[in-house]
């Protein structure tokens, strides 16, 4: 399997499904599995979905790529409560968790990467923070912090509780396109810092200029594993 390769023929993963839920409870909106799963599997490399289907499809959906690679469809399976490994004040958010054919899946928080599960470089283990994500709080806002200080977990290898430290700069209003609908967003660069490493990075995000949600964004997992980019096609709820 290719690096950046998210779907590739059909194969089984209705057994992940049922790990996922057993190590998640029962307590999760899980509606119309089976053509969630079909829809997930449907995608083919670069595939492009008309902006009408997408808008009568019943489901949140996405596109992804990692690196340079194919861009690959992806429809959100399951939304629950994130656990709280961020600080007391930060807003309550939910976990969207995107599954692909392969059994790779993102969860993200309000636009931001947290957690991959089967990715074939690496895989990003847990983000923990006293302090509250200024991407869930909203970049738009002039009372949001333009820094952050968080501890991530991530393999291979033995990477657990490395401090990592942002700085997040406003670039203006920039236009973007996604699915061939041009609309203006709210540039930020997040200049990443890990200190353990003497490592930098950046990560980048569009947002909506009045409501603060991440319409595109492209991010880092960690030192040495792959960026990802993730174009949101149709949020989930009042996202």
């Amino acid at each position: 399997m290719q690096p950046a390769r998210f779907l590739s023929s059909c194969r089984p993963i209705f057994a992940l499904l049922f790990s996922v839920l057993l190590i998640t409870g029962c307590s999760q909106k899980f509606q119309n599995v089976s053509e969630t799963f079909r829809l997930a599997v449907s995608g083919e490399d670069d595939s492009v979905k008309s902006q009408s289907w997408i808008e009568t499809l019943p489901y949140a959906s996405i596109y992804a790529r990692i690196n340079e690679g194919p861009r690959a469809f992806m429809v959100l399976a399951l939304a629950e409560k994130a656990p709280r490994t961020h600080a007391e004040n930060a807003p309550e958010a939910l976990q969207l968790k995107w599954l692909a054919a392969d059994r790779g899946m993102l969860v993200t928080e309000q636009g931001r990467l947290v957690k991959t599960l089967n990715l074939p470089q690496g895989n990003l283990i847990q983000v923990e923070s006293q302090e509250p994500d200024p991407v869930a709080l909203g970049l738009h806002l002039s009372t949001t912090p333009n820094h952050w200080r968080r501890q991530i977990d991530w393999q291979p290898g033995y990477h657990f509780g490395y401090p990592v430290i942002s700085r997040f700069e406003d670039k203006g209003l920039q236009s973007i396109t996604i699915n061939d609908v041009t609309r203006y967003a709210r540039y930020f660069i997040e200049h990443v810092e890990v200190p353990a490493l003497n490592q930098t990075f950046d990560n980048a995000f569009w947002i909506h200029p009045e409501s603060g949600v991440v319409l595109m964004s492209r991010q880092k997992l960690a030192p040495g594993l792959p960026d990802i980019e993730i174009q949101l096609l149709k949020p989930y709820g009042n996202e």
